[in-house]
């Protein structure tokens, strides 16, 4: 777990799961609220860490339906019933346990809950306005979280340090996922936080000059 700060907002990162997919806990301070991001495991310390910190879920929101993104989804939302977004094009991944990869290390794990979301709505959280950017490539449905506010993006198995999702899994397209992140993150402030699904946080000016997929 680490944590960083950017005005009103603490984010906290888990690696969770059996890949130890980064977790985040995006946190209002002033509200005492917060919004978790791609659970792909929930243990134990993540939950007592929440409740020693007295803070109130408000929602989960997943960049996509990989199995190492949602495993942990049933034990948080015993905890913290709340609503979980993703994009509507995620459906079917979520939902078939073939397509989401989670039949292979797991007996299969399907959810079918998810509130989804449409490119460019803006979900107002915890006190937080996180903007939907639909980035497929990874997934037919994968997307990003942008806080314009913050200066900081949530981009799931999209863009990494150095390099870029990977496009072998079912409904993955390297095309895509490439014009995804040309066209929809690197117009983003150059000085954006980016933070992934795994490894290390970067930012759009590093990857616009250093990453050699792009």
């Amino acid at each position: 777990m680490n944590g960083q700060w950017g005005k009103e907002m603490k984010i906290e990162k888990f690696a969770v799961g059996i890949i130890s997919t980064n977790c985040y806990l995006v946190v209002n301070e002033v509200a005492k609220e917060a919004v978790i991001i791609d659970p792909g495991g929930f243990p134990g310390y993540f939950t007592s860490h929440i409740k020693s910190e007295e803070l109130i879920v408000k929602a989960v929101l997943l960049t996509h339906g990989h199995f190492d993104h949602i495993l942990g989804l049933n034990d948080l939302l015993k905890e913290f019933p709340v609503p979980v977004y993703a994009h509507e094009a995620e459906e079917a991944v979520l939902s078939d346990c073939r397509v989401n990869g989670s039949r292979s290390y797991t007996a299969g794990y399907e959810f079918t809950d998810a509130v989804y979301v449409k490119d460019g709505e803006k979900l107002i959280l915890a006190g937080m306005e996180f903007e939907v950017i639909y980035t497929p490539g990874h997934t037919c449905g994968g997307v990003c979280y942008y806080v314009r506010e913050s200066g900081v993006l949530f981009c799931g198995d999209t863009l990494f340090q150095n390099s870029v999702g990977r496009t072998d899994m079912a409904t993955g397209d390297t095309e895509t996922l490439i014009m995804s992140i040309h066209n929809k993150l690197l117009p983003l402030p150059e000085d954006t936080v980016v933070y992934p699904g795994h490894m290390g946080e970067t930012t759009i000016a590093h990857e616009k000059k250093y990453n050699p997929y792009l």
